[in-house]
């Protein structure tokens, strides 16, 4: 939960920094961006809520993160409603993503092509959309040439890029390695000391749905801390 908070802060100088001039229009910036991340946080909970049965925290604040990506591309040239409407949809969006990533096996444990790929496609597009001045197919129009440009040069970038891994240095550990931890395997350390992996579930099972901050892989584990002596 740290990390996503200090996303949030360090967002308010990402935005608004961007416009590179100290006016008036930061404080619309400023408020865009809160708004857009609250209320992806909000939408992203009572949507895993009506998904999973349980407002899941791990989507809650990847919601809150989805509505940052979303609202960076229309910051400063949508209103504070647009704002709203813009996080809360990407707080939607991404738990739906999600689970669709998740349904065909594309190994993304902490849901990252979900808020920023799709959601910042989805933030593309609205930036045309709620334009502040007004909108029309041009614009939007551009905003879907933009998202497709985008597309057509990551996508075949990264595929080519990750085969080459894998076909030469490789791009997986193995699965005892996975189970083991990267920190031991890679790194020779510990570093989560005072925490082991139990496969006890708590009252109810688990509500942590795939691709959230507190899954990883198929297998969602609950942590129960060491007594050290």
């Amino acid at each position: 939960m740290l990390p996503v908070t200090r996303f949030w802060l360090g967002w308010f100088g990402f935005n608004p920094g961007s416009t590179t001039a100290a006016n008036k229009d930061i404080a619309m910036i400023f408020v865009n961006t809160n708004l857009a991340a609250a209320a992806g946080a909000v939408l992203a909970m009572v949507t895993s809520r009506v998904k999973f049965g349980k407002p899941e925290i791990g989507m809650s604040l990847n919601g809150a993160l989805a509505g940052l990506v979303a609202i960076t591309a229309p910051c400063a040239s949508v209103t504070p409603l647009s704002a709203v409407i813009i996080g809360a949809a990407a707080g939607i969006v991404v738990v739906l993503s999600v689970l669709f990533f998740d349904k065909i096996k594309v190994d993304d444990p902490v849901g990252a092509i979900s808020v920023h790929g799709v959601c910042g496609a989805w933030g593309t597009l609205a930036a045309g959309i709620f334009n502040i001045g007004g909108t029309s197919a041009k614009i939007i129009g551009v905003q879907l040439l933009g998202i497709g440009t985008c597309f057509l040069w990551v996508f075949p970038a990264a595929f080519f890029m990750f085969k080459l891994i894998d076909k030469t240095v490789g791009l997986r550990v193995s699965p005892e390695e996975e189970m083991e931890g990267l920190d031991l395997a890679e790194h020779g350390g510990n570093a989560y000391p005072d925490f082991e992996v139990s496969s006890y579930n708590g009252v109810g099972g688990s509500a942590m749905g795939p691709g959230s901050p507190a899954a990883t892989g198929d297998a969602v584990s609950q942590f129960k801390p060491v007594q050290q002596t």
